[in-house]
């Protein structure tokens, strides 16, 4: 297989595997008009498979829809067919309009210009979550 490198962009690497399709949704990238590659169950030594994603152009990308996604993800930053930057990610605080509430009595159903504001916490089993800030239903991934 002969994927062509890329001059200016990101290379989107260290996606757990079959999770790319999940950013391709979250982040529109069927929307660019630029070449977007996804590369699924890569061999990795370091992780077993994983999948990569690179995007041939430097669009404004949403580190926190990437970090809620998988905050393992490592994002290179291409320019002039160099390697100029990697960003890195953690698991956001706090998402808005990424997910949205479940809980039909939350006051976004019946006020849908409201934002889904939803806040990291934890469950009592140490585990984290993210709550709506409205209603506190957990959302279920």
């Amino acid at each position: 297989m002969n994927i062509d490198s890329i001059r200016n962009g990101y290379v989107l690497d260290h996606i757990k595997a079959g999770r790319s399709m999940e950013i391709y949704k979250y982040l529109k990238l069927n929307e660019l008009n630029c070449s977007v590659a996804i590369i699924k169950n890569v061999k990795s030594s370091k992780m077993g498979k994983k999948d990569i994603i690179k995007i041939d152009s430097l669009i404004d990308l949403d580190m926190t829809v990437l970090g809620y996604i998988d905050p393992d993800i490592t994002v290179n930053v291409i320019q002039d067919g160099k390697l100029l930057e990697k960003k890195p990610l953690e698991l956001p605080t706090k998402l808005v309009n990424v997910i949205h509430c479940k809980n039909p009595r939350c006051i976004t159903s019946t006020e849908p210009q409201l934002d889904a504001i939803f806040l990291l916490g934890h469950k009592a089993d140490g585990k984290r979550a993210y709550r709506c800030a409205y209603c506190d239903t957990e959302f279920k991934r």
